[in-house]
């Protein structure tokens, strides 16, 4: 059994913690906290141990910790860093390297630079093997995530069939349970996206991928509207739904108002976090216009990442086959249900 530590139980700490404690190959030895609020509780109250940073026990006080999380990291086989945005780097100079511990961080840190975490993005449909005996990975954000699924079914069917792709990304302002942060009656915009580079990185430097960046007042999930535009004749629409028909974590949805009616419709049938952990395709929004096919799908934003932590940790430590993780993850998210159910609701009929 592999010892693995979570550092950091917010949005996606929590998440990953609550799945991966039901996988009896993994023992999870505890969960980082940075801020004395009330996801220390929560941690407690499901049976986390809690360790918190040295210099911060005091303000932790109230609470049963554990102890530091200087001390935990050498007697774990992986950490999964899901700390606070910005801290992956730190953490890896100041902890994971000087202890010789492998770790896996979380989309929004880097992979070139001075402050590079990584060589390596995560993405399970394109590059799974890869991931295999490396000390440090970084999982691609949600948006990087959700790109991938998209993207490489595409370039497995029609390659160079494929001029180009253009997508305009619509973010959500915050997560479902951060509350903290205000969301502004603005939309605001990103220069040069991060997820740009990122889906480059793993899908291949001469990706036609050209990306805008839009951060909208909502909490519910993101939209991506995608331009595919092809050399030549344009496949049908009926032949890219066929496409992603058995693809994991891709459901196709008809006649959804909005994204709220997804994750409404998930809280009602108790998906854990409200969460469907995918992509869903809005069938109804396709259509061809000359040579460019106009998709549009939602993401499931922090939901989407968790999986592919999971499918991520069991490259790293069993080196299983790509069959073989996901076939594991499927036991812990049921994300066949998920699909199905999704799209026997949200049905033409």
């Amino acid at each position: 059994m592999k010892k693995v530590f979570i550092n950091g139980y917010g949005s996606i700490g929590s998440r990953i913690a609550q799945f991966i404690a039901d996988d009896s190959d993994v023992k999870i030895v505890g969960v980082g906290k940075y801020s004395p609020d009330e996801k220390v509780e929560d941690a407690i109250s499901r049976g986390f141990n809690v360790y918190v940073p040295e210099a911060k026990m005091n303000i932790f006080k109230d609470y049963k910790i554990d102890g530091a999380i200087e001390n935990i990291v050498t007697d774990c086989d992986l950490v999964i860093d899901a700390a606070p945005g910005g801290m992956g780097y730190t953490n890896k100079k100041t902890l994971y390297e000087p202890k010789h511990v492998r770790a896996i961080f979380q989309g929004g840190e880097k992979i070139t630079g001075d402050k590079a975490v990584a060589e390596l993005i995560f993405n399970s449909r394109v590059n799974y093997e890869k991931a295999f005996e490396k000390r440090y990975v970084m999982q691609g954000s949600c948006n990087v995530t959700g790109m991938g699924r998209i993207l490489q079914p595409l370039k497995e069917k029609y390659g160079k069939k494929i001029k180009r792709f253009d997508a305009i990304l619509l973010r959500r302002w915050a997560d479902l349970e951060d509350t903290k942060t205000p969301i502004k009656d603005s939309i605001e915009w990103s220069r040069r996206p991060h997820p740009n580079e990122d889906v480059k990185s793993y899908m291949g430097a001469d990706t036609p991928l050209f990306i805008r960046a839009f951060k909208v007042p909502t909490r519910q999930m993101h939209v991506h509207l995608m331009d595919i535009r092809f050399d030549g004749l344009v496949p049908s629409i009926s032949e890219i739904l066929d496409l992603y028909k058995n693809e994991y974590g891709i459901a196709t949805l008809y006649n959804v108002k909005g994204t709220k009616d997804i994750r409404d419709y998930a809280e009602l049938m108790k998906f854990n976090f409200k969460d469907t952990n995918m992509i869903h395709i809005h069938e109804d929004l396709m259509e061809i216009q000359d040579y460019v096919i106009k998709l549009t799908y939602s993401d499931d934003q922090t939901g989407i990442v968790v999986p592919e932590n999971h499918l991520l940790m069991q490259a790293m430590l069993f080196n299983r086959t790509r069959n073989e993780a996901f076939n594991h993850t499927e036991r812990l998210f049921h994300m066949t249900e998920k699909k199905q159910l999704l799209e026997e609701h949200f049905s033409p009929t």
